[in-house]
């Protein structure tokens, strides 16, 4: 019988300790890795624009990935309905109506071992961890997991969720889901971390990745469930071999004995947020790799050791003990395995059969995502966060504009896009006195943080930008090139979204405990407060309208935390109206224009949660909490869609002190049952599309 631990407590920014272990490896508790003394935003440039002269951006091509006939639906969890946020008033005499779209009864901060959604709602769990997937894959049993059957099941820690259409399938959808990492406290009896096993650490590898996976709608229920063993459902996984594209591919840096060619690589790991391409693909981006890494502190080497550094590559064993199982993970026997990690991955998902590439144009640092919209004569263009204290936000314009349509030629001309272009850095700066940003989060006298900002090139090509570095050395190691031009230390600038209306970016900076600490970066216009718990929004625009723009406007539209706090704003929302948010991570758009944001570490007390907030008209910046997740648990994902929403529930009961014998949440399947992180569908029991 297994025993039910309670809640322990947090690390710094919401987080378990056991979150902070197991997925970053503790990065919080190791020294940043950027010690540059690069310029800050609050230097401010003289004549820098104000938010009064943002270039108001036009609709532009984009990848409205969650759009189109949404289904959901399934088994699991009773509806939880909790009291609505107090505050619905109008606002100055206008419609005391949500924005919409984000018309639902908001649920209030919780600590409640379920999904909790809006009252009138339903949802159901579509798979788990271990469900079977792929043809001959068994059913999940805990007691006798193997590497093997995990290959062919739903990966562990399921994280940013792409949904295409399936062709000639009619309410059916094509889901792409990353799996970020494994918690092998949590999923073997007995686990001794210490000293695991050889099949423990296969499964591990198995269980990282990414699955494809057909999903079905239930037309008269909406009730969305996977279907299981269909031909285009696939499993890639940290053994899965990868092609290495672009200008890096066959670097001297990235050649091992297993690859003397630098040119093909084995498995995909720490995989977090993506984006769709326009031309059908699915970009994921390879983040807290550093951590499966051991030995770093045996490296001499002057050079590669500072690089290791930079990389938060430890000095003595991993976590997870890979290195002993497998040398590739062993820094002292294959210093440049772990040059080959930190990548954005391009799978192909109708083609099972494909193999995945790893694309060097795009840099290599922890890449939370990868956003990709269309400039007007067709060449896409990504942009991309790099999440960690003090890091940096990057964007990247193609030379080369797409073919439309699904010829042979088309796909083979639209897989090179990523692989020719120019990579950018960006340099934000303010337009208020220094004077101004204090660090309490007080706005300056202009009303608003914002200013103006430039892309920095750091290469296009063979060719570099950044004086001392070769090209090859500014795409494997992308964030010293970034320190040596002087960009902007970002507070955690996790996920990134152009909105499909406006062509705006919005950027999560999820939060930064060490801001204007003694001997850290100071704050600055766009991170605006010291020891900052709660995270902003950062919106930007570029100027002329133009993805490829090498200048941009920007301000902030969120800035996080407790409604009651004056150093929060909600884009000039009146802030009693408001639904409390802390530690924005992924976030999305839905057909109505309004950006959806999950949390991460919530610093508020409740549990981690979905929001929906307006980015225009009278409502603009009202926040509106949809649904929050079990305990221990993190909002990933989200798919919004008309008539559905969708989450991945990441790693329920990951609370100090838990285990498979002491598990701290019951969810999905109750008592006695191993705690299995899970997609979640939410749709109206009316039938009507969310939020109308």
């Amino acid at each position: 019988m297994r025993k039910f631990l309670p809640l322990i407590g947090t690390h710094p920014g919401g987080r378990s300790a056991m979150t902070c272990r197991y997925r970053c490896g503790d990065a919080c508790f190791h020294e940043t890795p950027n010690t540059s003394d690069n310029a800050y935003v609050g230097d401010v440039i003289a004549g820098a624009l104000s938010r009064r002269s943002m270039v108001r951006a036009a609709a532009v091509v984009t990848v409205a990935a969650a759009a189109g006939g949404a289904v959901g639906g399934g088994v699991g969890a009773p509806e939880a309905v909790a009291a609505p946020v107090p505050g619905q008033a109008s606002r100055g005499g206008k419609s005391d109506k949500a924005a919409r779209g984000l018309r639902f009864a908001t649920v209030a901060p919780n600590k409640t071992d379920a999904v909790v959604v809006p009252e009138g709602h339903a949802q159901n769990i579509v798979i788990r961890w271990g469900d079977p997937i792929l043809r001959g894959a068994p059913a999940f049993d805990p007691d006798r997991q193997s590497a093997k059957a995990q290959a062919g099941q739903f990966g562990y820690n399921n994280d940013y969720m792409a949904v295409l259409d399936v062709p000639g399938e009619t309410h059916r959808q094509l889901m792409v889901i990353n799996h970020e990492y494994t918690d092998e406290q949590l999923m073997f009896a007995g686990y001794d971390p210490d000293a695991p096993t050889r099949e423990q650490a296969e499964i591990g590898w198995a269980a990282h990745g990414l699955s494809v996976l057909v999903t079905q709608e239930e037309r008269h229920s909406g009730r969305l469930t996977a279907v299981h063993r269909h031909r285009l459902n696939r499993r890639i996984t940290g053994t899965t071999p990868f092609e290495v594209t672009g200008p890096a591919a066959g670097s001297d840096l990235l050649k091992t004995s297993a690859d003397p060619k630098g040119t093909r690589i084995l498995g995909t790991l720490n995989n977090c947020g993506g984006g769709i391409t326009p031309w059908g693909t699915v970009l994921s981006g390879e983040e807290n790799f550093n951590q499966y890494f051991a030995n770093g502190g045996s490296v001499t080497e002057p050079t590669v050791a500072a690089r290791l550094k930079r990389y938060g590559i430890a000095g003595e064993a991993s976590e997870r003990k890979w290195e002993r199982f497998d040398k590739r993970f062993d820094v002292a026997r294959e210093p440049n395995e772990v040059n080959r990690f930190g990548w954005v991955v391009e799978i192909d998902p109708y083609d099972p059969d494909s193999t995945p590439r790893k694309l060097t144009a795009l840099g290599r640092f922890k890449h939370e995502a990868a956003e990709p919209r269309l400039t007007a004569d067709g060449r896409p263009v990504l942009y991309m966060g790099d999440d960690e204290k003090f890091d940096y936000f990057y964007k990247f314009v193609s030379a080369r504009r797409m073919k439309r349509g699904t010829s042979r030629a088309a796909r083979e001309h639209n897989r090179t896009l990523l692989d020719e272009g120019t990579l950018y850095v960006a340099k934000f700066t303010g337009d208020s006195p220094a004077g101004e940003i204090d660090g309490s989060g007080k706005l300056p006298k202009d009303g608003e943080f914002d200013g103006s900002g430039k892309w920095i090139p750091l290469a296009s090509g063979d060719t570099s930008h950044v004086p001392g570095m070769t090209a090859e050395e500014v795409y494997v190691f992308t964030r010293i090139a970034a320190d040596k031009v002087g960009a902007t230390k970002m507070d955690r600038p996790e996920d990134v979204e152009p909105s499909p209306r406006t062509g705006r970016v919005y950027i999560a900076l999820t939060n930064n405990s060490d801001r204007g600490k003694a001997g850290k970066a100071p704050v600055d216009e766009a991170n605006p407060r010291k020891e900052n718990k709660h995270g902003q929004i950062l919106e930007l625009s570029e100027r002329w309208d133009d993805p490829a723009a090498d200048r941009f406007d920007w301000r902030l539209f969120l800035v996080c935390g407790d409604p009651e706090d004056p150093a929060t704003y909600f884009g000039g929302f009146p802030k009693d109206q408001v639904s409390p948010i802390s530690c924005p991570d992924n976030i999305t758009f839905d057909v109505h224009g309004n950006l959806w944001i999950s949390t991460d570490g919530n610093a508020l007390g409740s549990h981690d949660g979905l929001f929906g907030v307006a980015t225009s008209g009278e409502r603009r910046g009202e926040v509106r909490q949809f649904l929050t997740v079990p305990t221990g648990a993190e909002t990933c994902g989200p798919v919004v869609q008309e008539r559905r929403v969708m989450v991945a529930v990441q790693h329920p009961g990951e609370v100090d002190g838990a285990s498979v014998e002491q598990p701290a949440s019951q969810w999905p399947d109750g008592e006695g049952e191993l705690v299995r992180p899970s997609v979640v569908s939410v749709w109206r029991k009316d039938g009507r599309d969310i939020g109308v």
